[in-house]
């Protein structure tokens, strides 16, 4: 009996009752079944969802009984058809892993921007954890899985709007602490100007006018809605815990009235003057400040991000003759949170804010509603209104509000050229996604892949350094 004629005798379906089926099922495949129930049931478990167990006799038809002809293709003659069937098994295979995969354990990231240096550095790219803090069941469930919003070459969503299912965290190992480095989607991203997303939606309304963008799509683009897990994925420290009071005076973060540590890391703005020299490429490389980092104000005059011992670095230079801290605030004309109200705040000086706590309770007045608006609104799903300098949350007069949902704060370690939550408020807890463990590679965009792209010394590196510094 020639090879094929065997698989097509092993691949035919079968007939006969259960017990005739189950009678013919091999050992391995016994254990191949044990192995994947295992693995099934020890994930409803964690689901803590006892309805997915009717999903069990499918599996069970899979690799036992095979009423449905799963495998049915596998019997026909060599072919065009059955090669094309066996390219479709192995991707919906794969992409089933990898949905899985992606969901429940974790997923690569690529560093975007310059927001976290030097602790992150641009293109580096990281193996985001999201068993630490718990996995999400999919708030959106039907989504490509190896694309966050959009599906690349044919620019549409990569996602089905609906269903939306309410959020729900898995068990994790511990909850987010303070000085971690934190994947999440971001906040503000729940409305998008498709063609103007920098800054944010809603900054952009109190800047142009909320008419103004819906009136010209030819430069805004298309204004639509993305779910939470949808929404794009940022990275920064978390500095400020639910329930903190958080404030920023001359640029140090103060928790409950004590300053934090300043990460090893924790980059700033300095007015950098020569003798009349340039500084040359080779000490920008030396210092590691990337092109688009290198602002020549005027001749042997820079603005130049810089940690301590970078600053400590140009001082040694004979021909650098003033290395001092920006006074000027660089973030001046951008505006803080929360949007549209005016307290006074800089990147420099903020606050004091205290970070909502779930299942804390608080007083509300005119004076601090614009801070916790969107969390009642927007992230809690309230309705919200005050007549007659009355509050009324989902109809009833009340002037009190009971939060949900924990929230963070969220800093780049960049802290003069980092969009964070200094400009767009709270991260929900619903918005978390997970944390980084390694970085995988590296890829410096300033040199060729193979003269200097790669930064080898990165590798397998662990991301977040300076967490300890926090545990003190």
């Amino acid at each position: 009996m020639s090879k094929d004629k065997n698989k097509q005798e092993e691949y035919v379906r079968q007939t006969g009752s259960l017990g005739e089926r189950l009678a013919r099922v091999k050992g391995t495949r016994w254990a191949r079944f044990g192995i994947v129930s295992a693995i099934f049931l020890g994930w409803i478990y964690w689901m803590g969802n006892p309805w997915l167990l009717l999903a069990w006799p499918l599996l069970a038809d899979i690799y036992l009984t095979q009423f449905i002809p799963w495998g049915a293709w596998k019997g026909w003659k060599p072919g065009i058809a059955r090669t094309i069937m066996s390219w479709v098994d192995a991707i919906v295979y794969a992409l089933v892993l990898v949905y899985f995969l992606f969901l429940f354990v974790g997923q690569n990231y690529q560093i975007p921007s310059s927001s976290l240096e030097k602790t992150l550095l641009t293109g580096d790219f990281l193996w985001v954890n999201k068993v630490v803090y718990g996995p999400r069941v999919p708030q959106t469930p039907l989504h490509f899985p190896l694309a966050q919003n959009t599906l690349p070459f044919f620019n549409c969503k990569s996602y089905i709007d609906k269903p939306q299912l309410a959020y729900h965290r898995l068990k994790g190992l511990r909850k987010v602490e303070r000085g971690d480095i934190v994947v999440f989607n971001f906040p503000a991203g729940d409305t998008v100007a498709l063609k103007s997303q920098n800054p944010d939606y809603y900054t952009q309304c109190l800047e142009f006018g909320r008419e103004n963008i819906l009136a010209n799509p030819d430069r805004f683009g298309e204004v639509i809605y993305r779910p939470v897990d949808r929404r794009e994925n940022y990275v920064k420290r978390c500095l400020g815990l639910p329930g903190d009071w958080l404030s920023i005076k001359d640029g140090v973060v103060y928790i409950n009235n004590k300053p934090l540590p300043q990460p090893e890391n924790v980059q700033f703005f300095y007015h950098v003057a020569t003798d009349g020299r340039t500084i040359g490429d080779d000490l920008f490389e030396e210092l590691g400040i990337s092109i688009e980092d290198r602002h020549m104000m005027q001749d042997g005059h820079y603005l130049l991000p810089l940690t301590a011992a970078m600053k400590k670095q140009l001082e040694q230079q004979s021909w650098i003759t003033v290395v001092e801290r920006m006074v000027a605030d660089p973030g001046e004309s951008i505006i803080t949170y929360p949007v549209g109200t005016d307290y006074g705040w800089t990147h420099e000086n903020y606050g004091a804010l205290w970070i909502p706590k779930k299942g804390m309770t608080m007083h509300l007045t005119m004076e601090n509603l614009p801070k916790y608006e969107r969390c009642i609104r927007n992230y809690e799903g309230n309705t919200l209104e005050v007549k007659d300098g009355k509050f009324y949350i989902n109809g009833k007069q009340t002037d009190t509000y009971t939060f949900k949902m924990d929230y963070y704060w969220m800093m780049g370690d960049n802290r003069d050229n980092s969009l964070d939550s200094r400009y767009w408020g709270f991260v929900p807890e619903d918005h978390i996604v997970g944390t980084p463990n390694i970085i995988l590679i590296s890829f410096d965009k300033d040199h060729s892949l193979f003269n200097g792209g790669i930064r080898w010394n990165r590798i397998l590196r662990i991301p977040n350094p300076d967490r300890a510094s926090f545990s003190n």
